[in-house]
């Protein structure tokens, strides 16, 4: 019975793995990290926007509900998404 447990993974502990951030970029003194996710067979659009105000290490998280067939659809849109964050909210982002 253990043979079928390991090979079909039936009674495994191992919790599922978050997926690595995919790709960062600059944007008017922010820092973009896309982090899309597997949801329900798609990757969802999410992401950190970072900088650094004071000294203090600053992030703010979003995940917003646009799903994508692949990966690297996922990152272009989320990466955008940042981009339209800072851009609208800028500084304020942070208070």
């Amino acid at each position: 019975m253990s043979f079928l447990k390991s090979l079909f993974g039936w009674g495994s502990s191992a919790a599922p793995q978050e997926e690595a951030p995919a790709a960062s970029l600059e944007h008017k003194g922010f820092t973009i990290t896309a982090a899309p996710f597997r949801n329900e067979g798609q990757f969802q659009t999410a992401g950190t926007i970072t900088k650094t105000v004071d000294g203090v290490p600053k992030e703010h998280t979003f995940i917003r509900a646009d799903r994508h067939a692949s990966m690297e659809d996922a990152v272009t849109f989320s990466l955008a998404k940042g981009r339209q964050i800072v851009d609208e909210q800028g500084e304020r982002l942070f208070r």
